[in-house]
């Protein structure tokens, strides 16, 4: 039994469709292990529900290479910057901001060490984690002109939405303390 499985059955009878959902992503064949994993841990590291993490990082070991586990925590690491950056500059009515420059490095945005659409796909996840609008449209739209479906993309969401509320559940019951501040 994964250590996803294993989490999974500590999940609560209050959350039994979370569980469920957890179980389905499992079982869905339509993504390379490499995406799927990498939207697994992606998306985990974004939840920052320690447990969560530790439990999606062993098995995305099992199945990915050290190099995809860390464009994986890249991505989530640089969306964490950028999906504030961007949220404010989108939300903010003053329009001089969007012309400064962000001066931020991203440079593994170019080079992340995978393939890009998987890197975009990852960012995506956790940009709608984030509820970034402005990233979310963003690397929809590279996704889109790299040829990935709308199905692709939409269940990268759902993975996204899947992973958020098991965080949410381990919490509500007591399992395991987030690892957020503030």
């Amino acid at each position: 039994m994964s250590s996803i499985e294993q989490l999974n059955e500590t999940i609560p009878d209050f959350a039994k469709d979370v569980r469920l959902n957890l179980a389905s992503l499992l079982g869905d064949d339509t993504l390379s292990p490499q995406r799927q994993y990498g939207l697994l841990l992606a998306t985990a590291i974004a939840t920052r529900n320690a447990a969560l993490i530790a439990a999606i990082e062993a098995a995305a070991a099992a199945v990915m290479t050290p190099a995809a586990i860390a464009a994986a925590k890249s991505a989530a690491s640089v969306m964490a910057m950028n999906n504030v950056y961007y949220r404010f500059v989108h939300l903010v009515a003053n329009p001089e901001y969007k012309s400064m420059p962000p001066r931020l490095r991203m440079n593994v945005i170019g080079n992340p060490g995978v393939d890009k659409s998987d890197f975009e796909l990852w960012s995506l996840a956790v940009s709608a984690i984030n509820g970034c609008g402005a990233c979310v449209d963003a690397h929809e739209k590279t996704l889109r002109a790299e040829g990935v479906s709308s199905g692709v993309i939409q269940t990268a969401v759902r993975f996204a939405a899947i992973v958020q509320s098991v965080a949410v559940a381990i919490e509500a019951a007591g399992l395991a303390p987030s690892t957020a501040t503030g």
